[in-house]
């Protein structure tokens, strides 16, 4: 696919996958998820209407059952058997969208291209703003897809759990992005999710993830790096992403991944698991 040298080979646009539905090797996946203060519900508007041939990837329930954390990645056998039924294979061409864009996209793009489907993308702008010009759409009653063999092999260092997170921030071995808006990483808004403290892990940049997009669209490349930089990143060194639940944080792992930056874990845990515990170093105000 040709796309402009200044945007990210990770993303496709809404005239390329216009052009491209129908294809059979092609697989469209809704990815829409959303906080309560939203007042949005994904599986509901998927089920109003979505892309022609678009399937639900549920983010709430394609996670590592018996967590007491939101959104655990997966045991790869699992994932493979979620992903296989909604007709998905590795080898597929597939597209993740999400309501407003560049929101809960990325991380089910993350997932996939970690455990195999490496000709994974994000749809650039957002399904809302499709809507809004006019592009097909699919409504009513949603045919089941067909059910398709995924082979999911996990990526080696893709994911850093709570372990190796609690030795990034004593030691510094790593730089630490959080995803989350500057008012909770300073502490200054408390979390959505009950029972957590309010701040950041010592050392951590605030990276938001909403500076990444502009309109639903990842911003160009120049722009990424200026953004990255400008948190306080050194985009030679390596980086792990984080947010509140471990989706958010993957905007930063896809803007990294866009500028050629590959030292890049993801903290599944997030802060959901960090602030939620009463035995980990927090910090408050800017960073």
């Amino acid at each position: 696919m040709t796309e402009p040298t200044d945007r990210s080979p990770f993303v496709v646009s809404f005239d390329w996958l216009a052009q491209s539905l129908g294809e059979a090797d092609l697989k469209i996946v809704d990815a829409s998820w959303y906080l309560p203060a939203q007042n949005r519900d994904g599986a509901a508007e998927f089920a109003a209407a979505r892309i022609p041939g678009a399937v639900f990837f549920d983010q709430d329930r394609i996670v590592a059952p018996g967590s007491d954390l939101p959104h655990t990645i997966p045991h790869p056998d699992a994932f493979a058997r979620a992903a296989g039924d909604l007709g998905l294979s590795g080898t597929d061409t597939i597209v993740v969208y999400d309501g407003p864009g560049m929101f809960t996209a990325p991380r089910v793009w993350w997932l996939l291209r970690i455990f195999g489907a490496a000709n994974t993308y994000v749809l650039d702008g957002g399904f809302d703003a499709w809507k809004a010009q006019g592009l097909p759409l699919e409504t009513g009653d949603h045919a089941r897809p067909s059910p398709a063999d995924f082979n999911a092999s996990l990526t080696s260092g893709a994911i850093t759990d709570f372990s190796a997170m609690r030795s990034i921030v004593e030691h510094r071995s790593s730089q630490i992005a959080d995803a989350r808006g500057p008012g909770r990483f300073a502490g200054v808004e408390p979390e959505p999710r009950e029972g957590m403290r309010s701040g950041h892990m010592p050392g951590a940049r605030n990276v938001p993830f909403s500076n990444l997009s502009e309109g639903g669209s990842l911003k160009p490349l120049s722009e990424l790096r200026r953004v990255l930089e400008g948190s306080g990143l050194e985009l030679d060194k390596p980086v792990v992403t984080t947010c509140g639940s471990g989706v958010t944080a993957a905007v930063i792992t896809l803007a990294l991944h866009s500028i050629g930056h590959r030292d890049n874990t993801l903290y599944d845990g997030s802060w959901s698991e960090w602030g939620g515990r009463d035995d980990t170093p927090i910090a408050t105000g800017e960073a």
